[in-house]
């Protein structure tokens, strides 16, 4: 009964931290995406700003392959990382763990939301026009062809790259330029503590 108990326990956090994130992840993308233009920058303090922008590609907006190669590839993926996730939650692992795990899940599962379904559900205005719900397949793109939508950048510091180094030298420098949403922090987050706390179960 108490194996049964933990179990089902395991399940509860798991399912419900990617709820969580789900849910907060797209309702940040949603006020986002309706709220400001493209490209719109609202000041929050001097190293954070809401910066939104949208990218076809990978994490904290790399594009380095195909567009629906990239989704197909991030959907079979989580599949198999949620079928991964499932076969832990029976089996007696840290649940710290199952956390780590549940977090990149969910923010997989986020950016994969935006990549299928945000295409056919928004259109494109140009700015300074917002976005709007439209009828669904009456969007801007295709189904699996949807932008990642981010919104958040840390400039912690703006500075030039000094004249003596090549190619470079003069140039405009920023710490930490990539921009980035909920799902991207989650999946880091969990990637990071599991290299932190599990590196040794990962090396089994």
């Amino acid at each position: 009964m108490g194996r049964r108990n933990n179990i089902c326990g395991r399940g509860v956090l798991a399912t419900g931290i990617i709820l969580a994130v789900l849910l907060v992840d797209q309702a940040i993308k949603i006020v986002v995406k309706t709220g400001m233009y493209m490209h719109e920058k609202i000041r929050v303090t001097d190293w954070f700003y809401i910066f939104f922008t949208e990218n076809r590609g990978m994490a904290f907006g790399m594009e380095i392959i195909g567009k629906l190669f990239l989704t197909s590839f991030r959907i079979i993926v989580v599949v198999a990382l949620l079928y991964y996730l499932f076969r832990l939650v029976r089996r007696n692992v840290p649940t710290g763990f199952i956390v780590c795990l549940s977090l990149i899940v969910a923010g997989a599962l986020g950016n994969i939301i935006d990549s299928v379904f945000y295409g056919l559900i928004f259109n494109n205005p140009p700015a300074p026009m917002v976005a709007e719900f439209v009828p669904f397949g009456m969007g801007y793109e295709e189904i699996f062809y949807g932008r990642v939508v981010d919104m958040f950048y840390f400039p912690l510091i703006e500075s030039q790259w000094p004249s003596w180094v090549p190619w470079l030298g003069g140039e405009p420098f920023v710490f930490f330029s990539p921009i980035f949403n909920f799902a991207d922090a989650a999946i880091s987050c969990g990637i990071v503590a599991l290299l932190l706390f599990y590196h040794k179960r990962l090396s089994l």
